[in-house]
């Protein structure tokens, strides 16, 4: 047995003991997601571990994933074993910066990104994924403006798609942003006739190099259905656990070798064991935030 089979092993009796429950989001270490009671999307996973009957969440992702779970499951305990895994993406926003754009529009409709902090999303007005952003986007009422925070890439894609008006936040993840053109062409030229399929997140420039842009959930989908035998990828390379898991067989490439959040990776099994054993830390969200921020996420999830 491996030092890793044996941290493993040591997870998963604790979580028996512990009735919990492990979520993991796509990006995490391969070792995690290969012991995962649930591997997917930061929401989909909230959303799925409310479903069952487990009454202690351990997520394996960053800090606002942890809050989603807790405004959705308030009278669950939820874990994050790092508890500084954070989100540079959701680092681009705070409330008092959303409520101060507002004060200076009050005709503004807020649409903020299921990545960023409780308290973001408690003075939104409605949320929205990379999945669903247009959709949450063409259901608000016409002839507002729409300020989409804080993803200002997620926000131009959306408005690519929409007549709507929208005013896109500052606001980028570096791991998307940051890939270039230049790279995306010479890993096409290695790779002839291959599709390149990339995350909304990724600059506009980038995007047009694609041949399929979706979230991850989205791409997975996309590898799965595709005729293709190689697929370039334009995301985290967490994700390639579980391409390779959906589609034995095929070749997957990321068209960048930058493609590494860390913060996704600094959790690790002896954390999750450390969590398990003191049942700490425990991430809350006090019920001010909570309901309000409830309510944005269930605006959007009411659009099916």
């Amino acid at each position: 047995m491996t030092d890793i089979q044996a941290w493993q092993q040591k997870v998963r009796r604790l979580l028996k003991e512990r009735r919990a429950i492990l979520l993991a989001h796509y990006y995490q270490r391969d070792e995690i997601q290969e012991i995962a009671d649930l591997r997917g999307d930061s929401l989909a996973l909230s959303i799925e571990a409310a479903r069952t009957d487990a009454p202690v969440i351990v997520f394996a992702g960053v800090h606002f994933m942890a809050e989603s779970a807790a405004i959705i499951s308030p009278e669950r305990t939820v874990l994050l074993p790092r508890p500084d895994a954070g989100c540079a993406l959701a680092d681009w926003i705070t409330a008092a910066q959303l409520e101060k754009a507002r004060e200076a529009d009050p005709e503004l409709l807020v649409v903020t990104y299921i990545n960023s902090s409780a308290a973001v999303k408690a003075v939104s007005d409605i949320c929205c994924t990379s999945a669903n952003a247009v959709r949450v986007v063409n259901s608000l009422p016409e002839g507002r403006k729409i300020l989409m925070a804080p993803d200002g890439n997620l926000a131009r894609y959306a408005a690519r798609h929409t007549t709507r008006e929208i005013i896109p936040w500052n606001g980028h993840c570096p791991v998307h942003h940051d890939i270039t053109v230049d790279e995306v062409r010479r890993v096409k030229a290695a790779w002839p006739g291959a599709p390149f399929a990339a995350h909304p997140e990724c600059n506009p420039a980038v995007l047009d190099e694609a041949d399929f842009v979706g979230s991850t959930t989205a791409i997975l989908r996309f590898a799965r259905e595709t005729d293709a035998q190689t697929v370039l990828i334009g995301t985290e390379r967490g994700i390639f656990h579980q391409l390779r898991e959906e589609s034995p067989g095929k070749r997957f490439v990321p068209v960048s070798d930058r493609l590494l959040c860390e913060t996704m990776k600094y959790t690790t099994l002896p954390d999750i064991v450390a969590a398990l054993e003191t049942m700490s830390p425990v991430i809350s969200v006090p019920e001010a935030v909570r309901v309000p921020a409830k309510r944005a996420l269930d605006r959007m999830l009411a659009l099916g």
